[in-house]
């Protein structure tokens, strides 16, 4: 499979991504489309939005399109990250007719699953406006797929917390209780690891207060209730950032954004995000 003019602009997971998903949909061939539309036969397509929301993936859904094949020509009619009603036209298709109809699945494959975390994550980002809370992402991602699910987040206005566990340093509960205190874990992680960033959990206030004794750069306030939060907003004083997280929901996400912590992360918008729903249509030229 070739690659196109906009393959470049992609993450390389997210290019191999794409090949994995033709390659498990391809295998040998396309067999009912070989079959039944001449190798010359043109088709035009049009992806239409069945629902209101977010839709995201434009660029992958043309990077399919020139692997399948190069003479495919996919005109988006939306900009990345646009908000559709049912019934918007997204995307034009034209091309010859085998290709189009081998990567109608891969396609709407994608993009349903990147516009549904985009469109849950800007439910959410619209839940906090006018607060200084920023919705992130966590790393409930779908195996395989991290790159595509954080860009979709991105698309629906959140943002990305660590990508892995190589880039920031996080110190959860277990890091610390094996370590014997929050002290003795951040001690070992910056003997180890100088220069990355380091968040630690916390589960109480005095946690929290250790923690700032530390200096560390971000501190998780784990499953704690909305007074505590406002207790360690007031504690921290802009020492250090704070994240809140578990059992964020859209319900609860507005009142946990007013106790005036920095970050809420939800692994909801990568693990549970619905499939936005899509449809390809196709005419014969």
């Amino acid at each position: 499979m070739t690659q196109g003019t906009m393959v470049h602009t992609l993450h390389t997971d997210i290019l191999e991504a794409i090949e994995r998903a033709l390659r498990e949909d391809i295998g040998t061939g396309d067999a009912t489309s070989e079959s039944i539309i001449p190798a010359d036969a043109q088709m035009h397509g049009q992806i239409v939005a069945k629902q209101a929301g977010v839709v995201a993936g434009l660029d992958v859904a043309s990077t399919v399109c020139a692997a399948v094949d190069m003479q495919i020509r996919c005109r988006p009619r939306i900009t990345e990250g646009a908000v559709v009603e049912p019934g918007t036209v997204v995307a034009l298709f034209d091309g010859p007719a085998r290709g189009l109809l081998t990567a109608e699945r891969t396609i709407l494959n994608f993009m349903g699953r990147m516009s549904g975390i985009a469109t849950l994550t800007n439910q959410f980002v619209q839940a906090v406006a006018g607060t200084q809370a920023v919705i992130l992402d966590t790393r409930k991602t779908a195996p395989g797929l991290r790159m595509l699910d954080k860009l979709a987040v991105t698309r629906g206005g959140g943002q990305n917390h660590r990508i892995g566990l190589y880039d920031m340093m996080l110190i959860k509960d277990n890091h610390i209780d094996f370590a014997g205190s929050i002290t003795q874990a951040v001690h070992n992680a910056r003997a180890a690891h100088r220069g990355l960033e380091i968040e630690v959990e916390a589960r109480t206030i005095e946690d929290v207060v250790e923690a700032l004794s530390l200096h560390v750069q971000r501190i998780l306030l784990d499953n704690m209730s909305l007074d505590m939060m406002r207790h360690a907003v007031i504690l921290t004083a802009g020492r250090a950032k704070l994240e809140a997280s578990g059992n964020v929901t859209l319900q609860t996400v507005r009142s946990i954004a007013e106790t005036g912590v920095d970050y809420i992360s939800s692994g909801a918008l990568t693990h549970s995000a619905p499939v936005f729903d899509l449809s390809l249509k196709f005419t014969r030229n």
